[in-house]
């Protein structure tokens, strides 16, 4: 799939650029960043209701495109962009190996139109605007990593070894 050609988006190529279109955006232009096969295989453009997501545990279609905000949060301050739109990346840079070949992180405008299961936001496409190449990616990695955090990862329900771990609970048992 030629990437950059899709629906008209441009390639992000690093991480500097991803902060200053996320400084740059208007206020009442909310900005996503959704890991998938793209605009096309979303079916964006082609009506509000055949945009879905699906819940991965119950199969169950959801509302809208599960995405994550990139607007910085006021709590946030005036910390690094730089870091916080690498921590949006690397939440779930592990989808890519879960949606397989091709799946690839991009951002959008849109609008929330619900939560999904995991409390994140479900939202309909309104543009597509641009990919976020492969330099941006290692960039977030790189800046994640540096902040030496033992507590922290990508969220990601699998533990290392892909061994499912119940974490001193078992199915059926009562809480």
């Amino acid at each position: 799939m030629d990437q950059q050609a899709t629906a008209g988006m441009y390639l992000i190529e690093d991480l500097c650029q991803l902060a200053e279109l996320v400084r740059q955006a208007p206020a009442d232009e909310e900005l996503y960043v959704r890991w998938s096969h793209g605009p096309d295989a979303d079916h964006v453009g082609r009506g509000a209701s055949r945009q879905t997501s699906r819940d991965a545990l119950t199969g169950v279609p959801l509302p809208g495109l599960s995405a994550n905000p990139l607007r910085v949060e006021p709590w946030w301050g005036d910390r690094s962009r730089y870091l916080w739109v690498a921590r949006r990346l690397y939440d779930y840079c592990h989808v890519r190996e879960l949606r397989g070949p091709g799946a690839s992180p991009w951002v959008l405008t849109g609008q929330e139109c619900g939560r999904g299961p995991d409390n994140e936001p479900l939202v309909i496409c309104r543009r597509p605007v641009a990919w976020v190449g492969e330099k941006a990616l290692r960039e977030a990695d790189l800046a994640i990593r540096g902040q030496r955090s033992d507590e922290w990862g990508p969220l990601h329900r699998a533990d290392q070894d892909g061994e499912d771990e119940r974490r001193g609970w078992e199915l059926g048992a009562a809480p």
